[in-house]
């Protein structure tokens, strides 16, 4: 019985730690660019965008196309970022312990 409430600890401790990463994430902030710099997106720690800039010399009517491409590979970039360091974070909660996939609130 003993070895049972060990466990309900540790799980417990587990969940507090959890919820403290996810906060953290969220205030994270994470950010990419494309074109050489002309576009950047940031994103916080869980992949929500939180900021597109716009060089103003990429801005060009008659090429939409390119700039909704550098946004598109700005903010793409700033995910991936996130949500590999989101990723890193929990292995280093976990101690590399693999999770099932779509635990709610996270990433």
């Amino acid at each position: 019985m003993k070895n049972l409430q060990q466990l309900m600890q540790v799980g417990q401790e587990l969940q507090a730690k959890m919820a403290e990463l996810e906060s953290s994430l969220a205030s994270r902030e994470v950010s990419a660019s494309s074109g050489g710099g002309m576009v950047t997106a940031t994103v916080d720690g869980k992949g929500r965008i939180k900021a597109i800039r716009v060089d103003p010399i990429v801005v060009d009517p008659r090429d939409v196309e390119m700039l909704e491409d550098l946004i598109l590979a700005a903010v793409s970039e700033a995910q991936t970022k996130a949500r590999s360091e989101a990723e890193s974070q929990m292995k280093g909660l976990t101690g590399g312990l693999p999770l099932p996939q779509g635990i709610p609130g996270l990433f």
